[in-house]
């Protein structure tokens, strides 16, 4: 974002002790009167700046989220007021609108059924209805794959204060995880009311607190500092991964990235790029390189990846493609295999339909040298049901 003045340092600086007074336990109706004009001058930016500097401030993340829904809650008012002009409806940021506004109105149509297994939680007919209405709420989980994977890189390169990201993709992670938990309840047979109205009520409150963020601070700075013509290059990428809701009928003009035609000499072949680029999209696996700098340099295609990539995340920080809670376990394994200590690291995870095993393998050069780590997920149930032998001939 452009420079910030002196003015606005200062405005940051009295959210700052705001947010460290709500923190405290300080009495909340004491905040707002002794904060009035502060609260009623706040605008978008002034939030992302914010977030940012907190986010340097080393206060745990879990801390940080119940303090910033506290502050958020208070400058709800102001912030709703900020004027902005609403995208164009087939648009990047347009879409994601219309995506939020489809699922306001699922949100709404599941409040009656969600009365009604109050009143009647044994009721398969109600329980049911209510496995179908979840199951489209998961699907809204495209929404935030595109803000993850195609927004956030580019808010990365091109904002100094994108640290607001991370809490944002923090909160999505909350949102899948009530959402998987109350799917399993209903699912097992053993259905808590009581365990499934907190769940639920977290859900609605968190997808409702993420529209207001990305409609009312997000966006707005978006459409302010984003040129046009990469917001068209966002609307193409995001159709890889897919609106969730909202299919757009017009589009931009397909952005052309640059090619190399030339051959590429491998010591043990000589390859075109598009033949490379063959090759690695047909491996059984999905690729992903990060180089020695930590920066994400490139990521194979086949036709179903495991983990959705676009061209967004090229050039992207390795710490920045993960979620606050698990990117110090990733610094962690890119530092052992820097420092020599480790070449690989395997984990292996059930989802509900797949079992995926996911390897970190260090690269080094014919010296050793460190040269960056490759991501290789496999889906692998079919190769642990494997027994006995099929040879060729066995083929045919």
């Amino acid at each position: 974002m452009s420079g910030i003045t002196e003015h606005r340092k200062q405005h940051i600086e009295q959210l700052y002790q705001l947010f460290n007074g709500i923190l405290a336990g300080s009495n909340l109706t004491g905040l707002v009167e002794e904060n009035k004009q502060l609260i009623e001058n706040t605008i978008p930016s002034d939030v992302v700046y914010l977030v940012d500097k907190l986010m340097l401030s080393g206060i745990p993340v879990g801390r940080l989220k119940k303090g910033i829904n506290k502050l958020l809650n208070l400058l709800h008012r102001t912030i709703r007021s900020y004027p902005y002009h609403k995208p164009a409806k087939e648009s990047f940021l347009g879409c994601l609108i219309e995506d939020n506004a489809q699922l306001d109105r699922r949100l709404k149509a599941m409040k009656p059924l969600i009365r009604e297994v109050n009143k009647s939680s044994k009721n398969k007919n109600l329980l049911d209805d209510l496995k179908i209405n979840l199951a489209g709420l998961h699907t809204f989980d495209k929404h935030y794959l595109i803000i993850e994977n195609v927004l956030f890189p580019v808010l990365e390169k091109k904002w100094g204060e994108f640290r607001c990201v991370k809490v944002m993709w923090s909160f999505h992670d909350d949102i899948r995880k009530d959402l998987k938990a109350a799917t399993r309840l209903l699912e097992s047979g053993r259905f808590d009311l009581k365990q499934f109205n907190r769940l639920i009520g977290n859900l609605f409150f968190n997808m409702y607190a993420i529209v207001f963020r990305e409609e009312r601070i997000l966006f707005p700075l978006v459409a302010e500092t984003i040129p046009e013509e990469t917001l068209n290059k966002l609307f193409h990428e995001s159709l890889e991964i897919g609106f969730p809701y909202y299919q757009p009928e017009a589009l931009p003009e397909r952005p052309q990235y640059g090619k190399k035609s030339n051959e590429v000499d491998l010591q043990s072949g000589v390859l075109s790029p598009g033949q490379i680029r063959l090759l690695f999209n047909h491996l059984p696996v999905d690729i992903t390189f990060v180089d020695e700098n930590d920066k994400v340099r490139y990521f194979s295609t086949p036709e179903k990846r495991i983990f959705p990539r676009t061209k967004s995340i090229i050039g992207r920080d390795v710490k920045n493609c993960h979620p606050p809670e698990s990117v110090h376990l990733v610094e962690q394994i890119v530092e052992a295999f820097k420092k020599g200590e480790k070449s690989v690291a395997n984990f292996w995870i059930k989802t509900k339909s797949e079992y995926l095993l996911i390897r970190y393998i260090a690269v080094r050069d014919e010296h050793g040298n460190y040269k960056g780590v490759l991501e290789v997920s496999q889906e692998i149930s079919e190769i642990q049901n494997i027994s006995g032998e099929k040879r060729l001939l066995d083929w045919i």
